[in-house]
């Protein structure tokens, strides 16, 4: 497992620049609504910001609501959450969450996530080639000839193999490490200004959940993008977060600089996380 990577924070190395932060929620509470028009509340009052130019992770147990919070702000949530308070500003303005028309022009072109099951989020009757151009013709409005060409570059700055050959291929005919590549290589087709990636190494190997969390990181330092994280593995968010968000039943416990939340934590449950994971037991 991941955890098993028990380095220092990077911010450790190194202090993050300061500056406004490119993602600012505020308030965010909501809940799922039934059939019968029960209301079962699931988000309370959460408020946390993203450091632009800095990876940010979101921890916390399943269940805690880490992605749900991350979709609402993307206005992707399911069907039945309804938000009853808070707000989202993304680079200074206030993501127009009432217009779907103007969340599609963000979506994307300028916050993109690559959800969990990498295989499954591809469409398994398009080769990956034609899924990569057809977003780069859509929303960068290259010719054919020119989407392919740039969806070649694409794969190839997410270190997949043989990227002409892989432009032919089915989903069905890649490892689960190349997917996710290819994945992120969706994500990264219209330069988003966010990158948030959900449980990115999930289900892959020690060797390619490390290689992946590299390229995360050398991308958001080339690209000059800022980067969230969900995840339960601390051993990932030591690698790779300069800044931690504690999540637990919908609500956040605590936020801050990794090095500090994990060095000296304020709430117990971040104590307990750290204690149950691979790093608490080396530090002990």
């Amino acid at each position: 497992m991941a955890t098993e990577m028990a380095t220092l924070p990077r911010a450790e190395r190194s202090e993050p620049p300061v500056s406004v932060p490119v993602l600012e929620i505020a308030g965010l509470s909501g809940g799922f609504v039934t059939r019968a028009g029960d209301y079962t509340p699931v988000l309370e009052n959460v408020g946390f910001s993203v450091a632009r130019g800095t990876t940010t992770a979101i921890v916390g147990e399943t269940g805690s609501g880490k992605s749900l919070t991350m979709l609402a702000v993307l206005a992707l949530t399911p069907r039945m959450f309804r938000r009853t308070s808070g707000s989202a500003c993304f680079e200074g303005s206030e993501l127009p969450w009432a217009d779907e028309k103007a969340m599609s022009a963000v979506r994307g072109a300028r916050i993109a996530m690559v959800f969990q099951n990498s295989r499954g989020a591809l469409n398994p009757v398009f080769t990956i080639g034609r899924q990569l151009g057809d977003v780069l013709r859509l929303h960068r409005h290259l010719s054919k000839q020119d989407a392919l060409a740039v969806a070649e570059d694409l794969l190839a700055r997410v270190y997949v193999s043989e990227p002409g050959r892989r432009l032919r291929q089915y989903p069905h005919e890649l490892s689960g490490g190349t997917a996710q590549r290819v994945q992120i290589a969706l994500a990264l087709a219209c330069e988003p200004t966010l990158l948030i990636l959900d449980e990115p190494t999930t289900g892959l190997d020690v060797t390619i959940q490390a290689d992946i969390l590299d390229m995360i990181v050398e991308l958001g330092e080339t690209m000059d993008m800022s980067t969230c994280l969900i995840t339960h593995d601390l051993g990932v968010v030591a690698q790779t977060c300069e800044h931690m968000v504690v999540m637990r039943a919908g609500r956040v416990l605590e936020s801050g600089l990794t090095r500090d939340l994990m060095t000296a934590p304020a709430h117990a449950y971040t104590a307990q996380l750290l204690e149950s994971s691979q790093i608490g037991r080396h530090e002990a």
